[in-house]
């Protein structure tokens, strides 16, 4: 059967026993090096994609795609505006809202809040915050009734609980016989929502009725703004220009890039970045993979000779050492695909298992968003770190090929 000289020899000098078995170590350190940097960076990549997949999932269901308001914060006529809004193809839905600043107090103890003044049944179409309140409901939220949904963290402070009172202080003044007060009103928490520690919504947000809040802060009939929810998100940033070309008003219209635009680019330099630095890991391995093979030149040189003089061509001696630097490259880099592939698939796992021996948490919701260690494998980033580490080691054999082609076979077996 046909086999190509270099392929075949190539292939045996791969599967041979080697007299220097300092030689067989330095080619097996080069697979393993390689191996072992793939399975890292496939792996680092696999868990900083999930914690990108995590925390852009969990900061899209709650934070407001588009936001329209008027430089006064206070809409009059708004259901004009409404209407022309809903024009707009791109915008799935629309609701409006009242926003103002307070103190929450019960029991002698004081906690800031930004009140948000919504429509509960609006409010499900633009966010999946309902989805987040754990105790109660915020359709509890009627006009007249004056119910309120806290963020956990403020219910903690506070130590209130479902059925609770607790009085909202706004910094809007009311003229008394006694002078000028601030303007309160006792309000019964008929929600508890959580999202997330570190987004800080279950700090400082709670929720009334937009109608409620109208009267709280003196607005009569009118609104703060609009939120919008759109089609594509990532389109935000145009549907907002195209809104403000539409609407042609004293508006001012904000997406959502404007508040988390910088953190995802943050994100995405550090994957990048991290990508770069743990190339590195693999570039070293392929320089064992240089010295492997340039030993095995020094090792080979009577073999290399002998080739030479039964006719054998420079092109050739290098095709052979291309070959057993490429097979020591294919298998390190095919161990390493599978080393992290299993290792980016076990790794929630395995931290889990380690905070259960150590009886400690790695990952804190208030430092990092989410409280456990997400991965998310990506087999377009596998595809290419597994590419990008054979064509390091094709890279790496060069020189010792070249070296090898170089010989001079009455040199070579002088001494032989």
């Amino acid at each position: 059967m046909f086999r190509p000289l270099a392929l075949y020899v190539g292939y045996r000098y791969t599967r041979a026993r080697k007299r220097n078995h300092f030689v067989s170590f330095v080619a097996l350190a080069s697979m393993l090096g390689i191996a072992l940097g793939i399975t890292v960076l496939i792996t680092v990549l696999s868990v900083m994609n999930g914690f990108d997949y995590e925390i852009r999932d969990r900061i899209f269901s709650v934070a407001r795609q588009i936001t329209i308001t008027d430089y006064d914060n206070s809409m009059v006529n708004w259901q004009g505006l409404e209407k022309k809004i809903a024009e707009n193809k791109e915008v799935v839905a629309s609701a409006p809202f009242v926003i103002g600043q307070g103190m929450l107090t019960k029991d002698g103890v004081v906690q800031g809040v930004e009140v948000d003044g919504i429509l509960p049944e609006q409010e499900g179409k633009i966010s999946e915050m309902p989805k987040n309140v754990r105790y109660g409901s915020m359709s509890s939220l009627k006009a007249g009734e004056f119910g309120i949904v806290l963020g956990q963290i403020i219910a903690r402070n506070l130590g209130a609980h479902i059925g609770d009172k607790v009085i909202l202080v706004t910094p809007q003044a009311t003229m008394t016989p006694a002078g000028v007060e601030p303007r309160f009103k006792r309000f019964t928490v008929v929600g508890i929502f959580h999202v997330s520690d570190g987004f800080g919504y279950d700090a400082t947000t709670a929720f009334i009725n937009l109608y409620d809040a109208q009267k709280l802060f003196g607005l009569g009939s009118g609104i703060t703004g609009f939120h919008l929810k759109v089609k594509d998100l990532y389109r935000a940033p145009i549907i907002a220009a195209g809104l403000t070309d539409q609407l042609r008003g004293a508006y001012y219209i904000a997406d959502w890039t404007h508040k988390y635009g910088p953190y995802f680019k943050a994100i995405r330099m550090e994957k990048t970045m991290m990508f770069i630095v743990l190339l590195f890991i693999i570039a070293v391995a392929t320089f064992n993979l240089v010295s492997s093979l340039v030993m095995t030149v020094t090792d080979k040189q009577s073999d290399i000779a002998i080739l030479r003089t039964l006719g054998a061509t420079p092109r050739m001696i290098m095709s052979i050492f291309i070959v057993q630097g490429g097979i020591i490259g294919l298998f390190g880099t095919l161990l390493g695909i599978l080393g992290g592939i299993l290792l980016a698939l076990n790794a929630p796992y395995l931290v889990k298992l380690l905070e259960e021996i150590f009886h400690t948490s790695f990952i804190s919701g208030a430092i990092y968003y989410i409280d456990s260690l997400p991965s998310k494998l990506e087999f377009f980033y596998v595809w290419s770190v597994g590419l990008i580490a054979l064509g390091m080691s094709l890279l790496a054999t060069i020189y010792p090929a070249w070296k090898a082609a170089k010989t001079q076979p009455a040199q070579a077996l002088r001494y032989d």
